[in-house]
């Protein structure tokens, strides 16, 4: 399939190999239209790929199912993703510039072929509530993911993906924990005179605590009321160190040891961890799971970016 095939049918989707690699020729033109054309396809099948997903999740009865149900079922998502991609300020965006940037193009040619610099990079998430268009069998759909959100994730993965491999915790799970703790790096545990502590879990600092300290106002919930009160926390040399120093936490100690092993759901080990008391939130695994559920959607599309 030629650039020109694939410009010439609004409504195809590049769903093999060969029409990807013809996709990655095309884009390698280093035009703007071939390099928008190529992003546009990448976000579809990321779209795809995502409503797929997202039925997978929703129970099925099983009467009405059968293998003709399922094939019309994947061409609707197919044409639905088709349209969904290539909106201004959509996931198509976030590729070109990647694209762009990778061959070297300047930065008017980005312009060109997103049509907007410095748009959001993951508004195309946002378009899933199109879904709800498909009826009883749709899933109500979920928060955009933010730029801040976005930043945090790209810069923590690769040290949670050390402490993962170590421990087993998914890197998801420890980036979506400390993305709630810190309010995605807007709200991060300062020393006095304002240097970073690095304390990306709000670890407190306990008696058997020898290292630096954060002396700082913190929110506790007391039986179910919010109160104001100062707290001393852990203060590490680097973020690493405070990942590494998580996962000891909840591998070594007695409190944590079941919600650390609930690694095959996210919503166990969050509610895992508020059993144990590791916060005083009443709503701490609800909170937990929604920024794990942000931080795995953010993980694959920046995969996705990286490996066009």
């Amino acid at each position: 399939m030629s650039y020109g095939q694939v410009s010439s049918s609004n409504n195809a989707l590049a769903a093999d190999a060969g029409s990807l690699s013809q996709l990655k020729l095309a884009a390698g033109q280093n035009t703007p239209a071939a390099i928008k054309e190529a992003a546009k396809q990448f976000e579809s099948l990321f779209m795809r790929e995502l409503m797929k997903s997202m039925r997978e999740a929703t129970m099925k009865s099983g009467m009405l199912e059968s293998s003709g149900g399922d094939l019309g079922t994947d061409l609707l998502d197919q044409q639905f993703a088709v349209q969904m991609s290539g909106q201004p300020g959509g996931l198509s965006d976030l590729i070109a510039a990647q694209l762009t940037r990778q061959m070297g193009g300047a930065e008017s040619a980005a312009a060109d072929a997103t049509g907007k610099t410095g748009a959001s990079s993951f508004g195309a998430l946002g378009k899933a509530s199109a879904l709800a268009a498909y009826g009883a069998n749709s899933v109500a759909p979920r928060s955009t993911p933010t730029m801040s959100q976005s930043q945090f994730v790209q810069n923590h993965t690769a040290a949670a993906i050390k402490v993962e491999k170590s421990t087993g915790i998914p890197a998801s799970y420890l980036v979506g924990q400390a993305g709630h703790e810190t309010g995605w790096g807007r709200h991060e545990i300062k020393m006095k005179g304002g240097a970073p502590s690095h304390n990306l879990f709000g670890i407190k600092a306990g008696a058997g605590w020898t290292g630096k300290v954060a002396e700082v106002s913190t929110t506790e919930f007391v039986n179910g009321v919010a109160k104001k009160t100062m707290a001393k926390f852990r203060a590490y040399d680097s973020y690493e160190a405070s990942f590494q120093d998580y996962a000891r936490l909840i591998t070594q100690t007695p409190r944590y040891a079941q919600a650390s092993q609930q690694t095959g759901s996210a919503h166990a080990f969050a509610s895992g961890l508020q059993k144990a008391g590791y916060a005083t939130d009443p709503h701490y695994a609800a909170k937990l799971s929604r920024a794990i559920d942000t931080t795995q959607r953010l993980q694959r599309t920046q995969v996705v970016a990286q490996n066009i």
